[in-house]
């Protein structure tokens, strides 16, 4: 049964996923407002492996749409979604947990809206945004986080992270709005 988190509040994968699953899916989803721009929303996903320091372990270990896969294997991008169209997630990241890398303490998963400034566009104008695991094989969702947040000049957003703990991977919601873009989420770590 999927539970509906609610900011900062954790979930434990090896309890969730009882059959001893090791490979998720983070989908994140979103609808454009139509009523806020006459532009296309391209809103992109991105995740961020950091080690103890809070910082990527390397440059190849922030994956998105120009490095779609970690280098160990364990995180992959799904694919660009331009328009926010249609039902279910927009993009997903697949994570293998058997693969990550033992320097990494967190898996930060992004939304950023590409060309923001240009297209003078930002979160407020973006509706009923989310970010869900699930398993990959039987595709029973663990957990959703649903962003309640009100948005003003935000044109990126942290919906959620993978934590290592001492009992395992846990699944977080930590929504944290930038104005900026994907570039300050670079900055913060790299």
């Amino acid at each position: 049964m999927a539970i509906d988190l609610k900011k900062g509040s954790k979930i434990n994968l090896k309890k969730a996923a009882p059959l001893g699953s090791k490979i998720f899916i983070v989908g994140l989803g979103w609808d454009p407002n139509p009523n806020a721009s006459s532009q296309a929303f391209d809103l992109d996903a991105s995740a961020f492996l950091v080690g103890v320091n809070n910082k990527i372990i390397r440059d190849e270990y922030f994956v998105f749409y120009n490095n779609p896969i970690s280098p160990d294997g364990s995180v992959a991008y799904g694919g660009d979604n331009r328009s926010g169209a249609g039902e279910g997630d927009d993009e997903t990241l697949l994570v293998d947990t058997s693969k990550i890398n033992s320097a990494i303490q967190q898996i930060v998963f992004s939304c950023s809206i590409n060309e923001a400034e240009e297209r003078r566009q930002n979160f407020s104008m973006v509706n009923n945004a989310y970010i869900r695991i699930y398993e990959q094989n039987s595709g029973n969702v663990i957990a959703t986080y649903f962003l309640a947040e009100v948005a003003s000049n935000e044109t990126a957003f942290i919906l959620g992270r993978l934590l290592n703990t001492s009992d395992g991977w846990e699944f977080e919601a930590y929504p944290v709005g930038y104005p900026g873009g994907l570039e300050t989420l670079v900055e913060i770590y790299t």
